[in-house]
């Protein structure tokens, strides 16, 4: 059974830093891309970021684009989202996400950017 298991919000003040963790395990990590989603109050999922199942391509939204940095270790099956100079607009639950024979969610962390 997949699970994806996010940490790593939390309250942080604008041009604040947090780094996002997602443990997995229940399906072959490095077998497979990697993505960050997130949903702000109101608003609908946005596709964040991407990696590839080595690592060793990336993309991103260009509202995050040089401020976040998707990274993965798959010795540990773990996924990364390091986010700086945040925004008050980067508020929202973030999730990971994974596609294993179905689309496979965790259960979100909370980001909140306030001063």
């Amino acid at each position: 059974q997949v699970q994806l298991v996010e940490s790593g919000g939390g309250l942080v003040q604008p041009g604040g830093s947090l780094r996002l963790s997602c443990a997995t395990s229940g399906f072959t990590f490095s077998n497979r891309a990697m993505n960050w989603y997130r949903q702000a109050p109101g608003k609908g999922r946005e596709l964040v970021a991407s990696i590839s199942n080595t690592g060793s391509s990336t993309s991103y939204v260009d509202s995050v684009k040089g401020r976040f940095t998707i990274s993965r270790d798959n010795a540990k099956n773990t996924l990364y989202l390091q986010m700086n100079s945040l925004k008050p607009e980067d508020t929202a639950v973030y999730y990971c996400y994974v596609w294993w024979l179905r689309d496979c969610w965790g259960q979100g962390t909370q980001v909140t950017v306030s001063s």
